[in-house]
């Protein structure tokens, strides 16, 4: 079987899908591919024009929380969603939260403008940034907070899909320097650095931020 990743290697929706692949031993190929410069033609593989895409032979699965079912199912080991119904549910739950909230709030802003944008040279206002992002991810950050207690994991008691959603978005808010604040989210603070530190996240974090330092150096 022949498996194609098409994406931007900073993008979270595909670092969740390289992390996924990975744990399961999944080799796959990486078809480099920008959002901001999609190739002609792509819209015919994905009319909604986003990435990731997973080209699978001479498939193409289209949006990273499908990718990732399609995955499971094809290599359930090791498990990243639960079998139970209630904790499949909470794990869906959490990357629902993560694709949609934390992405815009921590991602789509800090990340973005202030990587992204800040390499491209396009202007953008940094005060107006950061008042969205505080506006935003408290109440995420409250939350999140609440809902990991003392625990290591979003749920249950080891890995899963939510968490690599979760986490894959604050790998790119903190390359954008957003962080959470240990004071006032102590539990979610604890549960981002032991990720951040663990064998599954560690070495992304270092390739993302060797990728982020070599772009803002490219534009200076």
């Amino acid at each position: 079987m022949s498996f194609t990743v098409i994406g931007a290697p900073l993008s979270p929706f595909v670092r969740k899908v390289h992390i996924t692949m990975d744990l399961k031993n999944i080799e796959f190929t990486m078809d480099p591919v920008s959002p901001f410069a999609l190739p002609e033609g792509y819209e015919k593989i994905n009319p909604a024009k986003r990435i990731p895409v997973l080209k699978h032979n001479d498939t193409y699965i289209c949006d990273s929380a499908v990718i990732c079912r399609y995955l499971e199912d094809l290599s359930p080991s090791p498990s990243l969603i639960p079998v139970e119904p209630l904790q499949k549910a909470q794990v869906g739950w959490f990357e629902t939260l993560a694709d949609t909230e934390l992405a815009p709030a921590i991602t789509f802003t800090g990340f973005r403008h202030k990587v992204i944008y800040k390499a491209m040279g396009t202007p953008f206002d940094e005060a107006e940034i950061d008042a969205i992002i505080e506006e935003k991810a408290p109440p995420l950050y409250d939350y999140l907070n609440e809902a990991i207690g003392s625990s290591d994991y979003l749920v249950g008691d080891q890995l899963s899909l939510g968490d690599i959603a979760v986490i894959s978005q604050f790998i790119n808010a903190s390359m954008g320097g957003v962080q959470v604040d240990e004071k006032r989210w102590p539990n979610l603070a604890r549960y981002v650095a032991k990720q951040f530190a663990s064998d599954t996240f560690a070495p992304r974090v270092a390739a993302t931020q060797k990728m982020v330092d070599k772009m803002l150096s490219a534009a200076k």
